[in-house]
């Protein structure tokens, strides 16, 4: 794993980069109106997603923070390189206080012992007369300007622990964002599976009220003509009374699907598009079963799911907390050196100055910290203790997570079979019903009843095909199937105003054992990433 998040001598950045596989439609891009709802097939849906779903954006700033992490840990290593310019302007007053009078101290603010300061006193002069011997003039402004570099030579390994936990941290950062991606794109397919379960269940509701019309339409003509009583009249217009509300649900089922399906998206209202739907789909649901060993899959979860690779990151990230509580039986050396301007104290004149180099080094060796260190050292190990542990647990529960997907896999298949054959015999039902009833033999109770069941058969069969694709679904995020991810390096040989960071985006089969269960492969390219994509199981175009 550090191989695999590394620099590339020190000039390249690993770029993350989801390759969605094969849960994708390729479709055209966008050609929904400004002012109406935009058209998305399920690869237009997740890739819209990948760029505008706000825990992705949430996930890739953190990806910078800790990019600045590195950079700020890895400074203790370099060379400190500093300029300091001081100047000093003094009263006169505190400087020269008459005859016999005392400085405060040399004016620098110390706050030294009081000491005689220089006075001009009447002194004999040599030939007799009165006069005055003055002393040296002190000037009343100075200045300091000093140029020093300082490097850390020894820090008993911490700092190169520091920097390699902030790798760790940053890689931590990388398989998260990685984790909501899988996430991310689970959650846009069953969303959409959604949508296109409430859209073809308001289809059989439609079909459905449509018959009933039928139905009432044809008995009030046999009332009319004297063939049947009132009451089948009153009994066909109850059942249709009823089987409204079914329709008025399904459609308000629709828009919220649409509603939170936009909100994933990340898709803001429009509010020149009115009362519209937020957006169309492209696609209906169908039934491609997949097969898949259960210990294949779990041997594929546990190799490629990023929330193991965070929870491992983790586990070395802790290995190097120990590393930097053990520094502290260790010294610390730093030398530095520099070259350093005085004015002088005598002259006012700024081109009068004393100039010369420093050089030095500064040891730290804490001989006794009364046991903090080994407190520190103690709780590292813990710490790690815990994260082995959080792997173990993490681990298991990845093998329950794919055992469960794998179990709704086998529940939605099974559902289907039975299913589709009852809608079968349901319609069949139906259609004797409508003939004893044409021929005299039946009653218009039956046809009701029917009417009934095949709606339910219908109904049923729709949410078992929902229920498989969004199985499936959670079983390519829980095996880490949808997605395949590369780390690009920048080429270090390359001119710096050319070295940027890209994002390239491959998209391949789920496996390669049900190739000869997918359409023909086709490929779209973008202007971000080329994106080989195929028809999901469980969806067609």
């Amino acid at each position: 794993m550090r191989k695999f998040f590394s620099y590339a001598a020190g000039c390249g950045i690993p770029l993350l980069t989801a390759l969605v596989a094969s849960t994708l439609i390729a479709g055209p891009e966008f050609p929904g109106s400004n002012y109406g709802s935009r058209r998305f097939t399920l690869r237009q849906a997740i890739e819209t997603a990948l760029q505008q779903n706000p825990d992705i954006l949430r996930a890739r700033q953190e990806i910078e923070r800790t990019k600045g992490l590195v950079v700020e840990v890895r400074a203790q290593a370099l060379p400190q390189v500093e300029a300091q310019a001081v100047f000093q302007a003094t009263d006169p007053n505190l400087r020269n206080r008459g005859f016999g009078g005392f400085s405060t101290g040399d004016g620098d603010g110390t706050g030294a012992t009081p000491t005689p300061t220089a006075s001009a006193t009447p002194t004999a002069t040599p030939d007799g007369g009165d006069g005055v011997v003055s002393g040296p003039t002190t000037t009343n402004n100075s200045y300091n300007l000093r140029f020093q570099v300082s490097q850390l030579i020894f820090a008993g390994g911490a700092v190169r622990g520091q920097i390699s936990a902030a790798m760790f941290t940053r890689d931590s950062s990388y398989f998260a964002l990685r984790n909501i991606v899988d996430q991310v794109i689970s959650t846009v397919r069953t969303q959409f599976y959604q949508v296109a379960l409430n859209r073809a269940l308001i289809g059989v509701q439609e079909q459905s009220i449509r018959l009933l019309e039928s139905q009432l339409q044809d008995q009030q003509n046999r009332f009319e003509a004297g063939t049947v009583p009132r009451f089948n009249v009153l009994q066909a217009q109850v059942a249709l009374s009823n089987q409204r509300p079914e329709l008025f649900t399904a459609r308000n089922n629709l828009r919220i699907a649409q509603l939170q399906l936009a909100k994933t998206l990340g898709l803001a209202f429009d509010p020149r598009r009115g009362e519209s739907p937020p957006l169309e789909i492209v696609g209906d649901l169908t039934y491609a079963p997949r097969q898949m060993p259960l210990a294949q899959a779990i041997e594929v979860a546990t190799e490629r799911r990023a929330f193991l690779k965070q929870q491992r990151a983790a586990i070395f990230s802790q290995r190097d907390q120990i590393r930097i509580a053990l520094a502290g039986y260790l010294p610390t050396v730093r030398a530095s050196g520099g070259y350093e301007f005085q004015s002088s104290p005598f002259s006012d004149n700024i081109r009068d100055v004393s100039s010369g180099y420093t050089v030095g080094a500064t040891g730290n060796w804490p001989i006794f910290d009364g046991f903090q260190t080994a407190g520190r050292v103690k709780q590292a190990r813990a710490a790690l203790a815990t994260a082995e542990i959080n792997y173990d647990d993490a681990v298991r529960q990845v093998e329950l997570e794919v055992q469960q997907a794998f179990s709704n896999l086998q529940q939605g298949s099974e559902l289907i079979r039975s299913q589709t054959e009852n809608v079968g015999q349901a319609d069949e039902a139906l259609r004797l019903a409508s003939a004893r009833l044409s021929a005299g033999a039946g009653t218009q109770l039956e046809v009701l009843n029917s009417r009934v069941e095949v709606t339910r058969a219908q109904s049923v069969r729709l949410q078992a095909l929902f229920s498989y694709a969004s199985a499936q679904a959670e079983f390519d995020r829980v095996t880490a199937s949808d997605t395949e991810y590369h780390v690009v390096f920048d080429d270090p040989l390359r001119g710096r105003e050319t070295r940027t960071e890209k994002m390239t985006t491959k998209e391949e089969a789920r496996r390669a054992k049900i190739d000869d269960l997918r359409p023909p492969k086709t490929t779209t390219t973008t202007t971000r990433a080329t994106t080989r994509t195929t028809r999901p199981s469980g969806f067609s175009k």
